[in-house]
């Protein structure tokens, strides 16, 4: 069986923006029991992570070591289209992840306790993002 949607998010700037309970219920209304959920966002300036959904501060932090990491408006950037922030995005969503895969059992998102799934938008202001959900099983 396969179960194809769409879903739409709005950013209100860079950080991460937990997305556990719309995939969960998109899992549920699936009608599959068991199999397997791929989640794919389809941009190139902001991500999806899992992560610690317990406490903020893990989150918080990644986005501090991360902008350590890649600096927005650095001078060797040539990309500047959108400005000072637009290729430090790209870079960012490199180095995570454009999808995920997430077991399905007993028709639920079968994740861990602590585990939270996570639209990270890399760009400083607001956006509309779209996922695509592909979930397969029986």
């Amino acid at each position: 069986m396969l179960h194809q949607q769409k879903l739409r998010f709005s950013t209100t700037g860079r950080g991460t923006y937990n997305i556990t309970q719309q995939i969960a219920e998109t899992i549920e209304k699936s009608g599959i029991k068991n199999g397997i959920c791929h989640i794919f966002i389809q941009h190139t300036s902001a991500s999806l992570i899992l992560c610690e959904n317990a406490d903020t501060t893990v989150r918080e932090d990644l986005n501090v070591f991360m902008a350590k990491l890649v600096k927005d408006g650095d001078s060797a950037y040539k990309h500047k289209t959108e400005g000072p922030d637009d290729m430090a995005a790209h870079i960012r969503t490199v180095l995570t992840q454009s999808s995920l895969s997430i077991p399905v059992l007993k028709g639920k998102c079968d994740l861990g306790i602590w585990q939270g799934i996570f639209l990270w938008e890399h760009r400083t202001i607001p956006h509309k993002r779209n996922l695509a959900i592909t979930i397969m099983g029986e």
